[in-house]
């Protein structure tokens, strides 16, 4: 749970340095390893929302979801987490 938080974090400050508009994450450790997708996608959308709210250099993100399910639940944690 911290490790992706901070690899998000991570990921959207050299995003920023490197001067990237747009970045596309994935739906991490949901497959194979079997995380819980409700919690990786409150963690990642939480992350993303907060790097986007501190700074607004980078102006497109995507998250790469495997299925339509795992997509779902990504929007569900969007609009909860907007709310």
């Amino acid at each position: 749970k911290g490790e992706q938080k901070g690899s998000i974090r991570e990921i959207l400050a050299l995003a920023k340095e490197n001067g990237v508009k747009t970045i596309a994450f994935p739906s991490i450790s949901t497959g194979v390893y079997r995380f819980p997708v409700e919690q990786a996608a409150k963690i990642a959308v939480g992350e993303i929302l907060n790097g986007l709210n501190n700074d607004d250099a980078i102006e497109q993100v995507t998250i790469v979801c495997f299925d339509d399910k795992t997509k779902e639940v990504y929007l569900d944690a969007l609009a909860e987490l907007q709310a």
